[in-house]
């Protein structure tokens, strides 16, 4: 029994050294294809006029490597889709977590999460079909394809998200803070607001980067409400194009592989790595700062 025992802990162990060795070296295969792939394109355009310039256009005639358009757009999107669901994400999440009755909480929480399971592709077709026709009534100047409508929808894509973790977060929270509050005479709103709400701060923090994470990685509904126009602006009534929007036009197979237009898709995926690794560092730094206080 003893040697079964050392046994099986032994090969536990050692499949768990397995997966963690296949996931690094998965990452770090991924990161090197990336870079040389990255590193031929820089070989043909320099990286002063893909940094510096402000237009792109490489599948055109006249072949022009600026960035900034397809950041912008993807930055432009992404706030939208914050400023939509980080607020009401978290005042749904304080209305479950203090105010509606456990057995509706149980009934209602599962239901928004249920947002999560729609199809990407289905919120895209919602934002260009529905959603724009109906802001175009209020906003004539709204274009057919915008930035606004595919922010908007994205938020709604987050917001499961960002409810779920906030929930957690605010659930997490000792009891018997909100009764010391209760004791010095505070109301239930200031209870929540200024005992719950920044007990659970870097909870509901993680839960607006992870969301705003997943805006700027979303490829279809930005594909398809946000439009194809890589142009440098901040009128979320006007196209966009985002980085992830790119690589998937040029990813459809009409473009020659190993052609300089091809590798434009890994010098974006780059820059987009990049972004969301200083987006995860920033967010890990911020987190610790936030628990020691």
């Amino acid at each position: 029994m003893w040697l079964f025992r050392k046994t099986t802990r032994k090969a536990f162990s050692a499949l768990c050294f397995f997966s963690a060795s296949v996931s690094i070296l998965t990452t770090a295969s991924i990161i090197l294809f990336l870079f040389f792939e990255t590193l031929e394109f820089f070989k043909e355009v320099p990286m002063t006029e893909f940094f510096l310039s402000t237009t792109w256009s490489p599948l055109f005639e006249k072949k022009e490597f600026g960035i900034w358009p397809l950041i912008t757009g993807t930055l432009l999107t992404s706030m939208i889709a914050l400023i939509v669901a980080l607020p009401t994400g978290i005042l749904i999440s304080i209305f479950f977590s203090e105010v509606v009755d456990r057995k509706y909480r149980r009934l209602l929480k599962p239901t928004l999460e249920l947002l999560a399971a729609i199809p990407t592709v289905v919120y895209g077709y919602f934002a260009l079909v529905v959603l724009t026709p109906f802001m175009q009534n209020f906003l004539p100047n709204l274009q057919s394809f915008n930035a606004l409508s595919a922010g908007i929808v994205m938020g709604l894509m987050i917001l499961p998200t960002i409810l779920s973790i906030s929930d957690d977060s605010l659930q997490n929270v000792s009891h018997n803070l909100r009764l010391a509050g209760y004791a010095l005479g505070a109301t239930r709103l200031q209870v929540t607001f200024f005992i719950v709400v920044p007990a659970a701060g870097s909870g509901i923090f993680a839960a607006s980067v992870l969301g705003l994470a997943r805006a700027i990685g979303e490829t279809m509904i930005v594909s398809i409400a946000a439009g194809q126009m890589p142009k440098l602006h901040f009128n979320p009534l006007e196209a966009v194009q985002t980085m992830t929007a790119y690589i998937a036009q040029v990813s459809l197979g009409d473009t020659p592989y190993g052609s300089l237009e091809f590798r434009t898709v890994f010098a974006v995926a780059t820059v987009l790595f990049i972004l969301t690794l200083i987006l995860n560092f920033l967010a890990l730094k911020l987190k610790i700062s936030l628990n020691s206080v």
